[in-house]
Protein backbone atom coordinates (compact mmCIF):
# COMPACT_ATOMS: atom_id res chain seq x y z
CA UNK A 1 0.00 0.00 0.00
CA UNK A 2 1.45 3.09 -1.41
CA UNK A 3 1.34 6.14 1.65
CA UNK A 4 2.44 9.93 1.03
CA UNK A 5 2.66 11.98 4.64
CA UNK A 6 3.91 15.06 4.83
CA UNK A 7 5.07 16.74 7.84
CA UNK A 8 6.19 20.71 8.53
CA UNK A 9 3.18 22.88 8.01
CA UNK A 10 2.51 25.70 10.58
CA UNK A 11 1.96 29.11 11.36
CA UNK A 12 4.52 31.82 10.82
CA UNK A 13 3.91 35.00 9.80
CA UNK A 14 4.73 36.83 6.08
CA UNK A 15 8.65 36.79 5.15
CA UNK A 16 9.56 33.16 7.41
CA UNK A 17 10.74 29.89 5.82
CA UNK A 18 9.41 26.16 6.26
CA UNK A 19 10.59 23.14 5.29
CA UNK A 20 7.54 20.80 4.19
CA UNK A 21 8.69 16.63 4.22
CA UNK A 22 6.75 14.22 2.50
CA UNK A 23 7.69 10.39 3.42
CA UNK A 24 7.26 8.21 1.00
CA UNK A 25 6.53 4.28 1.21
CA UNK A 26 4.75 1.08 -0.69
CA UNK A 27 6.32 2.30 -4.38
CA UNK A 28 9.65 2.60 -5.61
CA UNK A 29 10.44 5.70 -5.30
CA UNK A 30 13.28 6.13 -7.24
CA UNK A 31 11.23 5.43 -10.42
CA UNK A 32 8.56 8.11 -9.17
CA UNK A 33 8.40 11.69 -9.83
CA UNK A 34 7.40 13.71 -6.99
CA UNK A 35 5.62 17.04 -6.47
CA UNK A 36 3.62 19.39 -4.50
CA UNK A 37 0.00 20.81 -4.74
CA UNK A 38 -1.59 23.07 -2.54
CA UNK A 39 -5.43 24.06 -2.11
CA UNK A 40 -6.40 27.11 -0.66
CA UNK A 41 -9.63 27.71 1.35
CA UNK A 42 -12.69 28.21 -1.39
CA UNK A 43 -10.08 27.32 -4.44
CA UNK A 44 -8.83 24.36 -6.92
CA UNK A 45 -5.22 22.03 -6.20
CA UNK A 46 -2.86 24.19 -7.59
CA UNK A 47 0.12 22.87 -9.02
CA UNK A 48 3.38 23.96 -6.98
CA UNK A 49 6.68 21.80 -7.68
CA UNK A 50 7.52 18.87 -9.32
CA UNK A 51 11.17 17.04 -9.29
CA UNK A 52 11.74 13.99 -11.64
CA UNK A 53 13.65 11.20 -10.81
CA UNK A 54 16.53 12.49 -12.06
CA UNK A 55 16.54 15.50 -10.17
CA UNK A 56 14.87 17.88 -12.71
CA UNK A 57 12.89 20.70 -11.68
CA UNK A 58 9.78 22.33 -11.84
CA UNK A 59 7.86 25.54 -10.83
CA UNK A 60 5.07 27.29 -11.09
CA UNK A 61 5.12 30.88 -11.57
CA UNK A 62 3.90 31.85 -8.47
CA UNK A 63 6.78 30.21 -6.29
CA UNK A 64 9.56 30.20 -8.86
CA UNK A 65 12.86 31.77 -6.76
CA UNK A 66 10.95 31.08 -3.20
CA UNK A 67 10.21 27.57 -3.25
CA UNK A 68 13.07 24.48 -3.70
CA UNK A 69 11.74 21.21 -4.18
CA UNK A 70 14.60 18.59 -3.68
CA UNK A 71 14.15 14.48 -2.80
CA UNK A 72 16.55 12.07 -1.06
CA UNK A 73 16.41 8.90 -3.32
CA UNK A 74 18.41 7.00 -0.38
CA UNK A 75 15.03 7.88 2.31
CA UNK A 76 12.42 7.93 0.00
CA UNK A 77 11.51 11.76 1.31
CA UNK A 78 10.70 14.73 -0.97
CA UNK A 79 11.06 18.06 0.61
CA UNK A 80 9.53 21.74 -0.20
CA UNK A 81 11.62 24.96 0.82
CA UNK A 82 9.50 27.76 1.47
CA UNK A 83 10.85 30.98 1.81
CA UNK A 84 9.62 34.68 1.60
CA UNK A 85 6.32 33.33 2.94
CA UNK A 86 3.14 35.27 1.51
CA UNK A 87 -0.23 35.47 3.22
CA UNK A 88 -1.80 34.39 -0.35
CA UNK A 89 0.54 30.86 0.30
CA UNK A 90 -2.18 29.67 3.11
CA UNK A 91 -3.01 26.79 1.85
CA UNK A 92 -2.84 22.85 2.51
CA UNK A 93 0.13 21.17 1.15
CA UNK A 94 0.12 17.94 -0.85
CA UNK A 95 3.07 15.59 -2.04
CA UNK A 96 2.14 13.71 -5.06
CA UNK A 97 3.96 11.16 -6.98
CA UNK A 98 3.41 9.57 -10.33
CA UNK A 99 5.62 6.78 -12.52
CA UNK A 100 7.31 9.03 -14.88
CA UNK A 101 6.48 12.88 -15.17
CA UNK A 102 4.40 14.15 -12.95
CA UNK A 103 1.21 16.32 -13.93
CA UNK A 104 0.57 19.88 -13.26
CA UNK A 105 -3.19 17.95 -13.22
CA UNK A 106 -3.41 16.44 -9.69
CA UNK A 107 -6.32 14.00 -11.03
CA UNK A 108 -3.43 12.18 -13.15
CA UNK A 109 -0.86 11.46 -10.68
CA UNK A 110 -1.20 8.26 -9.50
CA UNK A 111 -0.88 9.10 -5.45
CA UNK A 112 -1.37 11.95 -3.11
CA UNK A 113 -1.17 12.48 0.20
CA UNK A 114 -3.59 14.21 2.67
CA UNK A 115 -1.48 17.69 3.16
CA UNK A 116 -0.19 19.62 5.56
CA UNK A 117 -1.15 22.99 6.79
CA UNK A 118 0.56 26.50 6.00
CA UNK A 119 -1.13 29.09 7.42
CA UNK A 120 1.10 32.45 7.26
CA UNK A 121 0.03 35.69 9.15
CA UNK A 122 0.03 39.27 7.72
Amino acid sequence: QVQLVESGGGLVQAGGSLRLSCAASGLTFSRYAMGWFRQAPGKEQEFVAAITSGGRTDYAVSVKGRFTISRDNAKNMVYLQINSLKPEDTAVYSCAARFGLLSSNYVRNDYMGRGTQVTVSS
